[in-house]
């Protein structure tokens, strides 16, 4: 299998992921610092839905670009 090929699939899998299921991550952000005394706060944030589509895009170019045949006798 063809590395752009893997990393295409990889990519449409991942994207496809952050569109329909949505993917979550968790921020630590001190809200106030005092000397030895610090506040915290954890904030849940999503990935953005177009992150997602841009991988998924991505992806289906690089399958698509791997799966043409060249032809023989190297570049051109």
């Amino acid at each position: 299998m063809r590395p752009a090929m893997l990393a295409g699939i990889v990519l449409i899998l991942a994207g496809s992921f952050v569109l329909f299921r949505g993917l979550t991550y968790t921020k630590d952000e001190s809200v106030l610092k005092i000397g030895d005394l610090e506040a915290t706060m954890k904030e849940k944030k999503e990935v953005p839905s177009w992150i997602g589509a841009v991988a998924l895009a991505g992806g289906a170019v690089l399958l698509v670009g791997s799966l043409r045949k060249r032809p023989p006798g190297g570049s051109s």
